[in-house]
């Protein structure tokens, strides 16, 4: 049985793109697989500057996590900022990577090509954090969205650096990247973001998900004309929802002409609303007990301290600490 990791940044109640990009992916794997989950705090304090922000993102993403069917008996759930040896392990990383290995990363090309004002140390160091985030519970797989198979290839250098320095301590992870939903689009073609302002939340109310489907940009084809499914985001969203049977029904409706995208789009949000009607039912039962959901994080951040600590001691013996 492998064993996989991967982190969630606290942003709040997931959405569409979150879940059929990595949450979904997430909840599979605990099936067959020994699976480690964090909420990366640390990492969102390059973002998040305001700690009621914090509070709210990180239980708002474990409520979503637990309400889509995390089963936290089996798999270890935690908040990174609890597990102090992923800042330890980050430190010692920092010591033996050179600079010009983290300018390339795409994080911080993106950032200087944006102009972004005071770009930080945080975010500059961003691959090391995740890098030690990583090679500390020693994984097979990471599952990971196209865009941040760049921090596992590099994180896979970081550690045969190490390894290389002091000898064999790391195993090289792999990327897990499922093509066909490795990007998700959104209301307006571009990738699902937050930062877009192009998502559909699937823990919000009726109302606002209603709005947001019925958002979704489409070309001016008549209604009585035959469309090409391929090419609409409304279609291509259905299809990750949707049974192939389903999918083939809504392709041939699109080729044969007489339905139009608000058709479609009415279909879609049908298909939303029915997919996610246990996981929204289960989270407004879970936001009257927040403590609940504390306590099933704190439990997992004792589980992976156990796991971190051991590792660490390893480590530390390699370079000479212990």
């Amino acid at each position: 049985m492998k064993t996989v990791l991967s982190g969630i940044q606290p942003s709040g109640k997931i959405h569409l793109g979150n879940y059929l990009g990595a949450t979904k992916q997430h909840i599979e794997m605990q099936k067959e697989h020994n699976c480690i989950y964090f909420i990366a705090d640390l990492h969102a304090l390059t973002t998040i500057r305001n700690a009621e922000a914090m509070k709210k993102n990180t239980i708002e993403i474990a409520m979503a996590y637990i309400a889509l069917g995390l089963d936290t008996n089996k798999t270890i759930f935690f908040k990174q900022s609890e597990v102090s040896e992923h800042s330890e392990l980050c430190w010692i990383f920092d010591c033996i990577t050179p600079m010009p290995f983290i300018e390339r990363a795409h994080a911080w090309k993106d950032a200087k090509a944006k102009g972004k004002k005071d770009p930080t140390v945080g975010l500059f160091n961003y691959p090391i954090l995740q890098a030690a985030d990583i090679l500390l519970y020693k994984p097979d797989l990471v599952p990971v969205g196209q865009d941040q198979k760049q921090h596992i290839e590099m994180t896979r250098d970081i550690a045969q650096n190490f390894n290389n320095t002091f000898g064999e301590t790391f195993k090289l992870p792999d990327p897990y990247i499922k093509d066909e939903v490795a990007t998700v689009p959104g209301t307006d073609g571009q990738k699902m973001s937050k930062s877009y302002g192009n998502t559909i939340d699937i823990f919000e109310s009726e109302s606002v998900i209603k709005k947001q489907v019925m958002s979704i940009v489409t070309s001016s084809i008549p209604v009585e004309d035959p469309k090409d499914p391929k090419s609409c985001n409304v279609f291509k969203l259905y299809k990750l929802l949707a049974t192939p049977e389903e999918t083939k029904e809504m392709e041939d409706k699109y080729i044969s002409g007489g339905y139009g995208y608000g058709d479609a789009k009415k279909e879609l949000l049908n298909k939303i609303l029915e997919h996610f009607k246990q996981a929204r039912e289960k989270y407004s039962e879970l936001e009257s007990k927040e403590n609940l959901v504390m306590e099933i994080l704190n439990s997992g951040s004792t589980k992976a301290k156990v796991i971190a600590k051991e590792h660490l001691k390893e480590i530390k013996s390699k370079i000479g600490y212990l």
